[in-house]
């Protein structure tokens, strides 16, 4: 057997072995998904005053739906709404006034101003604002997320549960009109939602995400407020971190929040996409590496293309095919949402294995417009636009 033929059998071999465990990875999470989303939420003891932190940017498609559903909570307690920007002529200013002719009673406060403290945009909006916020109990949450109307209770319910010092919840993707919209809500239904879980499951996961980060303020001032995570490209993770290192709890109750999914252009959709793989590539290298088992399909198709179409090699595809079209249907079911678009997986499933292979060629990320390089600890500093 010449040097070349012997290669391409151990790709070959190699690319079915990761196909293999993908798929046995993918009939997990489709089994886990269901179990996780049965677990009762915990109900509040008592309603204590919230403030709900906003920091904005722009005027998204669905911003004002998305506000008004933190307006519209079941929540008994008091309530603040806290709002931030840098730049006073913000248009997303226009719908936090749309957002007060909506609900008058709601106590609203905005806060412009232009001061930065590190390349991390979003933390220095909100060190900005939390001057304002009057209450002990504080809810971070971006922009870009809707809630039901049980959300904070359900929030407050967790964070009253002994040892919790962080509550942050796991999201579901809602996609704005258009085919990228809906791509991009495949990849957060279908690869990244059934990797939490199943993560979580397995004890391989410490999540903790920025559309959710709820904690106590003396909790916040314990970790030494936000201002140590100024450079993160993944400050919610290092939040989340830095709470666990007190000896409090980060958990994850079994409800979803809805993230929009705003993509207008596949340019738009690679760029967050591969923003979000080169972030978790920073802050848990091994881990992403481990990502390649949610990768079935492709490596399923690159043994069939190695093995010259081989009758097994088939057989491997139409499996890796089937799993994944079980897992969305069950994890439809257990999120409540419509199946449709069941056509559109396979395609992800190509896009999204080449941007899991084009995370390991650079460190560079584009975020709200501006350039970064990343380093081994997750850190942000500024990168010219024709660094690659």
């Amino acid at each position: 057997m010449s040097a070349a033929h012997l290669l391409v059998l151990t790709l070959t071999c190699a690319c079915a072995a990761c196909a293999a465990f993908g798929i046995g990875y993918t009939v997990l999470a489709a089994l886990l998904i269901g179990r996780f989303f049965a677990r009762p939420v915990a109900t509040p003891s008592s309603f204590p005053p919230v403030t709900i932190v906003k920091p904005l940017h722009g005027n998204e498609w669905a911003l004002l739906a998305n506000l008004a559903s933190f307006c519209e909570q079941d929540y008994p307690g008091p309530v603040q709404f806290l709002f931030g920007v840098h730049d006073g002529a913000d248009p997303a200013l226009q719908t936090v006034d749309d957002l007060r002719r909506l609900y008058p009673h709601a106590d609203i406060t905005v806060v412009a101003d232009s001061r930065l403290y590190g390349p991390n945009r979003k933390i220095s909006n909100i060190l900005n604002m939390l001057p304002q916020a009057r209450h002990d109990l504080l809810v971070f949450a971006d922009s870009d997320v809707s809630v039901g109307p049980e959300y904070l209770c359900n929030v407050v319910g967790e964070l009253q549960q002994p040892g919790v010092g962080l509550v942050t919840c796991v999201y579901r993707g809602q996609p704005d009109p258009g085919f990228w919209p809906r791509l991009s809500a495949k990849a957060t239904n279908y690869q990244f939602l059934p990797g939490v879980v199943t993560g979580l499951a397995l004890g391989l996961a410490r999540p903790c995400f920025g559309q959710t980060i709820a904690m106590r303020r003396d909790t916040l001032e314990t970790i030494g407020g936000l201002a140590p995570f100024v450079r993160h490209l993944a400050e919610d993770h290092a939040i989340g971190e830095a709470v666990r290192s007190i000896g409090e709890k980060v958990v994850v109750p079994p409800f979803t929040v809805a993230h929009a999914c705003v993509e207008t252009s596949a340019a738009q959709l690679i760029a967050h996409e591969l923003r979000w793989s080169r972030t978790i590539r920073s802050v848990h290298p091994l881990g992403h590496l481990g990502t390649a088992l949610v990768h079935p399909f492709a490596f399923a198709l690159l043994t069939l293309a190695l093995s010259g179409g081989a009758v097994w090699a088939c057989s491997l595809v139409l499996m890796a095919v089937l799993t994944r079209f079980a897992l969305k249907l069950l994890s439809d079911r257990a999120l409540c949402q419509a199946r449709r678009d069941l056509w559109l997986l396979p395609l992800w499933d190509i896009v999204a294995f080449a941007i899991f292979v084009a995370s390991f060629c650079s460190s560079r990320v584009i975020w709200r417009g501006f350039s970064f390089k990343v380093d081994g600890d997750g850190l942000l500093s500024a990168a010219p636009d024709n660094d690659g």
